[in-house]
């Protein structure tokens, strides 16, 4: 009886695995609808906040000026931009629009920039 030596994964380590900015896009595509999902109590909240008197739309404005507010929105503007850019990129791959190879990794480096453009538009606005 000779006893053969399993082969299992020790360690797992996720940043020596080269993912495909494909793989990228569609992880954060799904991150980005959670945090759209997490976020939208907090919209709900200041937009009641905002249109309740002039009063509490100070209050809301206020609430604005904080840093991790602001952060915040810049983080939920980025998610918007991503969720919506990779969902239309989805949307037309399921017509057969876009899913070669090539075109793929172009359609995702797309996503991926243009999110972080809208992002730098929207913070240069709310810095």
């Amino acid at each position: 009886m000779t006893r053969t030596k399993r082969h299992r994964i020790v360690f797992f380590d996720l940043r020596r695995i080269g993912m495909p900015v494909g793989a990228v896009t569609s992880i954060l595509h799904r991150i980005t609808g959670i945090l759209l999902a997490a976020g939208v109590p907090w919209a709900v909240y200041l937009l009641d906040l905002s249109l309740g008197s002039s009063q509490s739309y100070l209050r809301a404005v206020a609430l604005l000026d904080h840093w991790a507010v602001r952060g915040a929105a810049i983080l939920m503007a980025w998610a918007l931009a991503h969720h919506a850019f990779a969902g239309v990129r989805h949307l037309l791959a399921d017509i057969d629009v876009g899913s070669r190879l090539q075109a793929a990794r172009r359609s995702a480096w797309l996503v991926n920039l243009g999110a972080v453009a809208v992002t730098i538009l929207v913070a240069r606005v709310l810095l």
